[in-house]
């Protein structure tokens, strides 16, 4: 689906705060609020609008610790690579997983309530992985910048 000027004013507000209505939109984005409501829908159903979450507060939510991830492989293969994702998308801790390029095969995004659990999930993941070489932890001591944003460009 092609996505033009119009689109891509409703993705960016969309993007800000998903709950705004259709007449909300319409006073940003210059269309009547039906031609938004349409526009939505269409978005939706393409798939390019691919998820609505609800972002919930750390603090709130039993103040977890966030972990960036970086695992290297002792060995490769597509085995090895495929059972890792599948391993990763199993985990309800893991925030984010990216295949890369560089030093290291795979960085993941994690959020554990203490160190405790992050040493639960090590020994369960990681220890006891043959294809795991090292991997190497950083613990954000606080968000400076979190979103999914994708930056649209509206001319």
């Amino acid at each position: 689906m092609e996505i033009d000027n119009f689109d891509r004013k409703i993705l960016n507000c969309l993007q800000e705060n998903s709950r705004q209505t259709a007449e909300q939109i319409s006073d940003l984005v210059g269309l009547s609020a039906p031609a938004c409501q349409r526009r939505i829908k269409k978005l939706r159903q393409s798939g390019i609008i691919a998820k609505e979450v609800a972002i919930l507060d750390p603090q709130v939510c039993g103040n977890r610790t966030t972990l960036v991830v970086q695992i290297c492989f002792a060995v490769g293969g597509i085995e090895t690579v495929d059972g890792f994702k599948e391993n990763i998308c199993q985990l309800p801790e893991v925030q984010h997983g990216y295949y890369c390029t560089g030093e290291a095969d795979f960085i993941i995004i994690m959020t554990v309530k203490d160190m405790q659990d992050y040493d639960r999930l090590c020994r369960e993941w990681f220890f006891g992985n043959p294809a795991i070489r090292r991997f190497d932890t950083s613990v954000a001591i606080g968000v400076v910048k979190a979103g999914f944003n994708i930056p649209l460009d509206v001319e």
